[in-house]
């Protein structure tokens, strides 16, 4: 069994198969999405079908995500509805439109219901798995890390955070595995890796490859970044997706058009 894990597809449903395709998933592998399914790219429903379609899957709310049930719960809200077209919500709403009225139903129901945090062990090491971070300082760290007392630590942040947050997660100092490095890694999605660059100062390479292509980050060992700028389309964009087993990264770039 392996654990694989990926984020910010933004639509791009095209790469993401083919990166899928790639890894050739058993029944026994699990995936973590970490959201910003929909938005921005061509095929946003596509993109959910497939994520709700991949095996022992755990999907959570992302952002974007967050703006559509904004929109969707109150449709005479101009604020949510503004909100949700300036950030790419057009391509998603049209692709619910031109669905039959129960699958559109039905997608929109399974999406409302999406948690904002999972977490997961692989091997000896504990991960956190979130859209965006965690606030630093708000919740006292435990003393020991499992499952119990990680699932406390995150229903205690704020939820917005979790799906939101960026400077003040990226740029803290220290993440969670604290000084004795026994903690978890976060792993993020929501900031592209290349705003890092202002944000954070212990990265562990360049967010740009030599392909000139974005790619995940590791900031001080223990915040992993996985938003390799897919909604930034052809020529930057790449969709990623990560084994927690091995580390390997699958990047699939985004094509003209795709």
């Amino acid at each position: 069994m392996a654990t694989y894990v990926f984020s910010d597809v933004h639509g791009h449903r095209a790469p993401l198969e083919r990166a899928l395709m790639r890894i050739s998933p058993s029944d026994d592998d699990r995936f973590f999405c970490l959201g910003d399914m929909i938005d921005r790219g061509p095929d946003p429903v596509g993109v959910l079908r497939v994520c709700r379609s991949l095996p022992n899957a755990c999907v959570l709310m992302g952002n974007h995500e967050d703006l559509m049930m904004a929109c969707l719960n109150d449709p005479s809200d101009p604020l949510a509805t503004m909100n949700w077209g300036m950030n790419g919500g057009a391509r998603t709403s049209e692709g619910l439109a031109a669905l039959d009225e129960d699958e559109a139903n039905d997608l929109v129901d399974w999406v409302r219901g999406l948690p904002r945090w999972a977490q997961a062990t692989v091997g000896e090491r504990r991960y956190v798995l979130v859209h965006a971070g965690v606030r630093m300082g708000r919740v006292l760290l435990p003393s020991v890390w499992n499952d119990r007392t990680t699932a406390a630590y995150l229903r205690a942040q704020d939820p917005e955070d979790l799906s939101w947050i960026r400077e003040e997660f990226w740029g803290a100092p220290r993440g969670l595995s604290g000084e004795d490095g026994t903690g978890p890694v976060v792993v993020a999605g929501h900031t592209p890796t290349p705003y890092l660059e202002r944000m954070a100062s212990e990265v562990d390479r360049e967010p740009l490859g030599p392909d000139g292509l974005a790619r995940m980050v590791r900031v001080g060992g223990d915040r992993w970044d996985i938003d390799c700028c897919a909604a930034g389309g052809a020529g930057l964009g790449q969709v990623l997706v990560l084994c927690l087993d091995t580390g390997e990264e699958v990047y699939e770039p985004v094509g003209e058009g795709e």
